[in-house]
């Protein structure tokens, strides 16, 4: 096998991802020191979900992420308003 094909075979195999619809996402619950800090992190570092999930004990980038994205996407504000059942 030559070196193209081992290297194509090694990244394939590191591209493995699941979709996952956005819809099925339940909204995760922040305090508002939580919802606070995100927000001052988030406009200090940017979308740096890892930094900004190290200053909170017990939440992983990737909650911190969809919280972000639940809380200011335009797709989740109609749920947010209650005017989606």
């Amino acid at each position: 096998m030559d070196s193209r094909r081992k290297r194509q075979r090694r990244t394939s195999k590191r591209c493995v991802s699941e979709e996952v619809s956005s819809v099925a996402w339940e909204f995760i619950d922040m305090t508002e020191q939580e919802e606070d800090l995100i927000d001052r992190m988030y406009r200090l570092v940017g979308d740096r979900w890892d930094l900004i999930a190290g200053r909170i004990p017990g939440r992983k980038p990737e909650e911190i992420e969809r919280f972000w994205i639940m809380r200011h996407g335009e797709g989740f504000a109609a749920k947010r308003h209650g005017r989606y059942s």
